[in-house]
């Protein structure tokens, strides 16, 4: 497990487009949020991933980058970005269990029409020195934390200079 205040793991993930995303070449204003979906087969992720969309702009006002990842194969989070309404979030996939792992984040074993393994959500939001400030971790695919308070947790965070917590 990852706590606050510690360095994430180095991150390098393919794109829906095509290119690669690497955590090591982020510069953002004040956070990078990473956040781990389920993958295609999720209704909960893709309400979830919708509702990013649309707060997208107040992310970037806030100066954050963002980007989602899963486990998905290249094929289907492909159609995942072409189905879903997420057109303006960095879409990463092929993210192993191995790595999974190394986030702390939990692994379930697919059942009905679900993958054979798969990422448990969790949601970082990470220092411009990639450092972990916060984390929400979920075993199940409810529960998650809404962007509303997510970003209204961000603009307590740059209004108090409020600390990264929990990291003893």
């Amino acid at each position: 497990m990852i706590k606050p205040r510690e360095k994430a793991p180095e991150l390098s993930i393919k794109l829906v487009n095509d290119s690669t995303w690497k955590l090591s070449e982020q510069s953002p204003e004040n956070f990078t949020l990473i956040l781990f979906y389920r993958g295609k087969h999720c209704p909960v992720c893709q309400k979830q991933l919708e509702q990013l969309q649309k707060s997208l702009p107040k992310f970037t006002e806030r100066g954050v980058n963002v980007i989602a990842i899963s486990s998905d194969t290249e094929e289907v989070a492909k159609e995942t970005y072409k189905d879903w309404d997420i057109d303006d979030i960095p879409l990463g996939y092929g993210f192993s269990i191995e790595e999974a792992r190394k986030w702390g984040l939990f692994i379930s074993k697919g059942i009905k029409q679900e993958p054979d393994y798969f990422t448990e959500p969790g949601l970082f939001l990470l220092s411009p020195d990639t450092t972990v400030y916060w984390e929400s971790i979920q075993s199940m695919p409810f529960g998650r934390p809404e962007f509303k308070d997510v970003l209204g947790g961000i603009d307590y965070i740059l209004k108090a200079d409020y600390p990264a917590r929990g990291e003893a």
